[in-house]
């Protein structure tokens, strides 16, 4: 059996992430039109393998306001899920969900981090559904986890469990659209083991 180099990954293997992030987006942006009952398109500018300590000068500056749901992903496969959101489009998603104006802008009460926590686990949710249908693999997850501050402050709460399951992760970098533009950031970390099961099961991996 091949083993997996994530630091030789070729272009058949990286075209296979890039279509299973495209995919789990597209669900994600699916669940939500359905959440907010409203079309919303999907662009994905972005697919990439990048190291951990990349993540903050990827997502626009570690000092930058975001909202992050994370999510540990058990089942056949092991590692964890991060959502990222822009502070402006996490304000703007729960506004729609709750259908009035949020109350200050540069902060979330009570009610509305509850909405943006389930909003998260919805579209997480759906991403994973996705990669679990895509690779007939039993894909669960936790209960998300929530934290809005700094993006560097956000990253460092879960780095130990990144650097747990391994040094690369998967980013997929999405727009969501009806008339603004959401900005958000799926930050997939496999352990070693479970990228060669997700592309055996795909078929690029004997």
């Amino acid at each position: 059996m091949a083993e997996l180099d994530l630091n030789n990954v070729d272009n058949m293997y990286f075209d296979v992430l890039r279509e299973i992030g495209n995919i789990g987006a597209g669900n994600a942006a699916t669940s939500l039109a359905q959440m907010l009952q409203t079309k919303v398109d999907m662009m994905v500018p972005r697919v990439a393998l990048i190291n951990f300590n990349e993540i903050g000068d990827t997502i626009g500056g570690d000092e930058q306001i975001m909202a992050g749901i994370y999510l540990l992903v058990q089942g056949d496969i092991q590692g964890s899920i991060m959502f990222l959101l822009q502070e402006e489009s996490a304000h703007t998603l729960v506004s729609r969900l709750m259908g009035m104006p949020c109350e200050d802008k540069h902060s979330f009460n009570e009610m509305e981090l509850s909405a943006l926590k389930e909003i998260g686990n919805i579209i997480t949710g759906a991403y994973l559904n996705s990669l679990s249908a895509l690779t007939n693999l039993t894909i669960t997850e936790s209960i998300p986890d929530l934290k809005v501050d700094m993006a560097g402050a956000i990253l460092s709460v879960p780095a130990i469990e990144f650097g747990m399951v391994g040094d690369k992760l998967l980013m997929i970098q999405t727009s969501f659209t009806d008339d603004t533009e959401i900005n958000g950031f799926f930050i997939l970390v496999p352990d070693l083991p479970s990228y060669g099961k997700l592309l055996r099961a795909l078929g690029v991996m004997q």
